[in-house]
């Protein structure tokens, strides 16, 4: 879902992060408030008050997502949830689970806090707003009340019962409560979700050709980020229950190709890396012990020239604990460091004993077989 991501601070143990397609919207939407919505209703001021209105107004809805987000990782730490942070990208901003939450009670609680903490601060905001009509100067005031307004509309759309906005994952949690079935829950709640996705997309496409260009290309957008959000929850969901409890020994090839420390670079390249295309190769010595890896990036550190004469030993590191997991690991683990570090091939290591290597091929291979299975 998300692209190239910079770190902005951690709160309280969780990282807050900005995707770069934020950046886009961020600039969108102070352009929109600068030009359309602050001259509208606010009228008599100068261009550049109305750029500041609308910078300030953008920052604040950022920081209140920050905080709708902030609310859902409070509760599902409460409730033993891990949490990987909070990233803002071009729809908004999302808490980011590790995991499923362990109980109906548990969803319910995450997902009703984040837009109850939208109402909250949209009256916080109209408090102030109301109160100081005369006592604040109007464009300060006006960027109040924007932001009681949106705060007031994101605690509203976030309500809607279209997983996995909010308001779906409150029905999840109630389906889920009812029947006792998480898969069905989400089946049905995903299925609400992605219907919901293709009628704003459809809505789009209606404001687009009605000349509302702009206002279509959004809801063309939205729609299509919740349709792919929906169903590739489902999809999230039956991979967890048909990997969870199996060990990434199950998958793994237990031969896989090593590299010894006495090899040249230059055989190393045309034997190894050209031969079986992997950018990354475990080195072991005679008794299966891991002395480290060795990796195309390092190999292109070195001036071609010296491949002949310099050895794999020369330039040998140890292993990266991205690419190394013990036999034992549960297999939706190993799913999830690859999804995190973008690697295809994981080292299985008993102790410093290479034990082999598990590829997201093979992972791939058995857990279509196993949905197709159980469906």
């Amino acid at each position: 879902m998300f692209g190239k991501r910079f770190n902005l601070f951690r709160l309280m143990g969780f990282q807050v992060r900005i995707d770069l397609s934020w950046i886009f919207i961020a600039v969108l939407i102070s352009w929109s408030l600068s030009t359309g919505f602050f001259p509208f209703y606010y009228q008599g001021l100068n261009t550049g008050t109305y750029w500041i209105m609308g910078v300030v107004g953008a920052l604040g809805l950022f920081l209140s997502i920050i905080v709708h987000e902030f609310s859902h990782s409070l509760v599902a730490r409460k409730y033993g949830m891990p949490m990987k942070g909070i990233t803002l990208f071009i729809f908004g901003g999302m808490a980011e689970m590790g995991d499923e939450p362990p109980s109906s009670k548990a969803e319910f609680m995450m997902a009703v806090i984040g837009p109850i903490s939208s109402i909250v601060i949209a009256g916080i905001f109209y408090g102030v707003y109301a109160a100081g009509g005369g006592l604040i100067p109007q464009a300060v005031n006006g960027v109040i009340g924007y932001l009681s307004f949106i705060n007031a509309i994101l605690a509203a759309f976030n309500i809607i019962p279209a997983f996995p906005l909010d308001g779906g994952r409150v029905l999840r949690s109630l389906l889920w409560g009812i029947k006792g079935d998480l898969r069905w829950a989400t089946r049905i709640s995903s299925f609400i979700g992605s219907a919901f996705g293709i009628l704003l997309i459809f809505m789009g496409i209606v404001s687009f050709f009605s000349g509302n260009f702009i206002g279509g290309m959004w809801w063309f957008l939205i729609g299509m980020f919740l349709n792919s959000a929906a169903r590739m929850s489902y999809q999230q969901l039956l991979t967890r229950r048909a990997l969870e409890g199996e060990s990434v020994s199950r998958f793994m090839t237990k031969d896989p190709v090593t590299v010894s420390r006495s090899t040249t670079l230059e055989s190393f390249v045309n034997d190894y890396v050209y031969r079986y295309q992997h950018k990354m190769f475990p080195v072991v010595s005679d008794s299966d012990q891991m002395d480290g890896c060795i990796t195309t990036a390092e190999i292109k550190a070195i001036p071609r020239e010296e491949w002949k004469s310099k050895r794999v030993g020369d330039i040998l590191k140890p292993c990266s604990t991205d690419t190394v997991i013990p036999a034992e690991t549960d297999a939706v683990k190993a799913l999830s460091l690859m999804n995190r570090t973008g690697s295809s091939r994981l080292l299985v290591v008993e102790g410093n004993r290479l034990a082999g290597v598990i590829s997201l091929k093979d992972m791939l291979k058995f857990l279509s077989l196993k949905v197709e299975m159980d469906a």
